[in-house]
């Protein structure tokens, strides 16, 4: 609903400057149809083809900086490996560059289990996120964590590569305006 009505506002400010005038179009901007504003936010920079905003501050932006913007788990387990305290120590560094932002911690789960179980590992997994970065010097007030249990795979399938993909916490970014 947000993005049709952002497209609508550009498309609607496209129009309303193109009766101001006519001005060559840029080379960079050559292919845009005159009023297109979901040419033109692509244009900018900012937006993907999707209308999704990739600029500084945004998820895209996170991982593009971290790496990544989840963190994965052994099965029945909510500890912190070395490559998951690396890929939160980078993502620690973009949120010191970026203050305004605050992000919650989404803790998933794979299948398997009872739902009141994946709840609840769901929750420790977050929760090990959130803690470590803490310490790394994040505030807890820019941080929430949610646990998902199983409701929200990342992978469907019933097999190991799927669970693996599942048992994970992901870093998701609420941007402050």
């Amino acid at each position: 609903m947000k993005r049709a009505m952002t497209l609508t506002l550009i498309a609607a400010s496209s129009l309303a400057l193109s009766a101001c005038g006519k001005k060559p179009a840029p080379a960079d901007l050559s292919g845009m149809v005159p009023g297109d504003g979901q040419a033109a936010m692509q244009a900018s920079g900012d937006y993907d083809a999707d209308g999704n905003y990739i600029g500084p501050g945004s998820q895209a932006d996170l991982i593009r900086n971290a790496g990544t913007d989840r963190v994965l788990f052994p099965l029945n387990s909510f500890a912190l490996d070395n490559e998951d305290r690396e890929i939160l120590r980078r993502q620690a560094e973009w949120l010191a560059r970026n203050p305004n932002i605050s992000i919650t911690i989404e803790g998933h789960c794979d299948e398997r289990g009872t739902r009141e179980y994946n709840i609840a590992l769901g929750d420790r997994r977050a929760t090990a996120a959130k803690n470590y970065l803490q310490t790394l010097g994040v505030s807890a007030a820019r941080m929430n964590t949610v646990s998902y249990g199983k409701e929200h795979p990342a992978a469907y399938g019933s097999d190991e590569e799927s669970w693996a993909q599942n048992r994970r916490a992901v870093t998701i970014v609420i941007r402050e305006m």
